[in-house]
């Protein structure tokens, strides 16, 4: 089975790059998907994160959080056509200019990525040189708050705070706004819905589902094929060029197993190595703690619709409790989180198996550095008087935003080539070498986007 590219993964950057790589009829496409092609029904539901116990569409990985004392939690990932942008809240912020002036990449300043954003997306609201108008993504503010968002708002804005009409509007960050949603009539719409789905009727494009990728095969140090796992059994595909799309954890493991990465940590784990580079060696994520609060909680609503952004942390309302947005109750009290958006400390991803099936080791050391415990100290502190509750105690948790698992400069060259490989790409979140001050998710599609052009040239 041969292919001039072969995508793993069809999450949102997967998406994107398969429906802009097939766009040429002359170029044969293949993508695997380890999830199904069907969303089951009510996963597209906006006011749902179908990601509770016993969900389908869903991979758990262990992790830990921090290190004294040790909390343990699962990740949660997408396994679906749509990956996590088909599972996930609808929050579509783009990371802001200074974010990209801060990775250093050449390629990657803000005005190179840009015309990516603008795109993959029709903003509903705003117009202008910033925002897009044709692309299939369609971008709402909410206008009328639930009451419990309403109460937040008026509450950040007492305290002085000014109100920012344009959170993907490219200016300062801090402020507090109405969040862009990629939701359109109750129903979330990522980049499989809207990118992926329209091509499939391609002739070019084929989309294998329920198809666990197991090893990245090498002629030499020439990327030539992958070893997989589909509903019949073993299966081995051939490309002129492989793109990994799997996710920062995915895609992480995928490449150790293949073995590319840390050559001790590979050494450890009885996997030859290919490629000595710091794959996983220093992945980044947004920190939260979450605390209770009393006002309403809001059935039929999108997850979150307004947050307030303040010295390098993020400070947002849910509209319910994690058990109702999942669906597992039908009342539970809504909390705030505060989500450190720049944090200094670094987590490692590593294996310990050649076998792909054996989980990899997750370790975030949220509470690594002082000035990152300090910053969430005095966020939850706001957050407190922001909800007027003054003896609700804040748990640790996490967004699960987890990237840059193999960076752009160190693992991947700026045209996201595998460096010292060829044949070989990586166009997801384990690119990003640091943070953005937003959600990732708009980022990641941007660079699904932005990656075909890479790939081709």
């Amino acid at each position: 089975m041969q292919s001039d590219v072969l995508i793993v993964g069809a999450g949102s950057a997967g998406s994107i790059l398969a429906e802009r790589l097939s766009s040429d009829p002359g170029r044969r496409v293949t993508v695997l998907e380890t999830g199904p092609r069907a969303v089951p029904p009510r996963v597209g539901d906006a006011h749902l994160v179908p990601i509770g116990p016993g969900s389908p569409v869903v991979i758990r990985y262990p992790a830990t959080l921090t290190d004294a004392p040790r909390r343990e939690v699962d990740l949660v990932r997408g396994a679906v056509v749509g990956g996590s942008g088909a599972v996930n809240g609808g929050y579509f912020c783009r990371g802001v200019p200074a974010d990209f002036a801060g990775w250093r990449i050449p390629g990657w300043s803000w005005d190179d990525v840009l015309p990516h954003f603008r795109a993959i997306e029709t903003d509903l609201d705003f117009g202008g040189p910033l925002h897009g108008e044709h692309g299939p993504i369609p971008i709402r503010r909410t206008h009328e708050f639930s009451a419990g968002t309403r109460l937040f708002v008026d509450a950040v804005l007492a305290r002085g705070f000014r109100w920012v009409d344009d959170l993907n509007g490219g200016g300062p960050a801090d402020g507090v706004g109405a969040l862009p949603l990629n939701v359109r009539g109750g129903t979330r719409v990522g980049p499989g819905a809207a990118f992926l789905g329209p091509a499939l009727a391609r002739p070019n494009l084929v989309v294998h589902p329920a198809t666990r990728v197991q090893r990245v095969r090498f002629s030499g140090t020439r990327a030539v094929g992958v070893d997989a796992l589909g509903p019949s059994g073993p299966v081995s595909y051939a490309a002129d060029r492989i793109v990994l799309c799997a996710g920062a954890i995915g895609t992480a493991h995928l490449l150790m197993v293949s073995g590319c990465g840390p050559a001790d940590v590979l050494g450890a784990a009885g996997i030859p190595v290919l490629a000595d580079l710091p794959v996983g060696a220093w992945f980044h994520d947004h920190p939260e703690w979450v605390l209770p609060v009393d006002w309403p909680a809001a059935a039929g609503r999108t997850p979150i619709e307004a947050a307030l952004s303040v010295d390098g942390l993020e400070i947002r309302l849910y509209t319910a409790g994690f058990a109702q947005m999942t669906g597992e109750m039908p009342s539970d009290p809504p909390h705030i989180g505060v989500a450190l958006m720049r944090p200094a400390a670094r987590g490692r991803l590593t294996v310990t198996s050649p076998d792909i099936a054996v989980a990899p080791v997750i370790e975030h050391h949220y509470d690594s550095v002082t000035e990152d415990v300090e910053a969430l100290r005095r966020g939850a502190d706001l957050a407190r008087d922001i909800a007027g509750i003054v003896d609700r105690e804040a748990n640790w948790s996490t967004t699960q935003h987890l990237c840059g698992t193999a960076p752009l400069g160190a693992v991947l060259d700026p045209r996201c080539r595998v460096q010292g490989l060829d044949g070989l790409w990586v166009a997801d979140g384990s690119i990003m070498p640091a943070a953005t001050s937003r959600g990732p998710h708009a980022t990641i599609a941007m660079i699904g986007h932005r990656a075909a052009g890479l790939v081709v040239d």
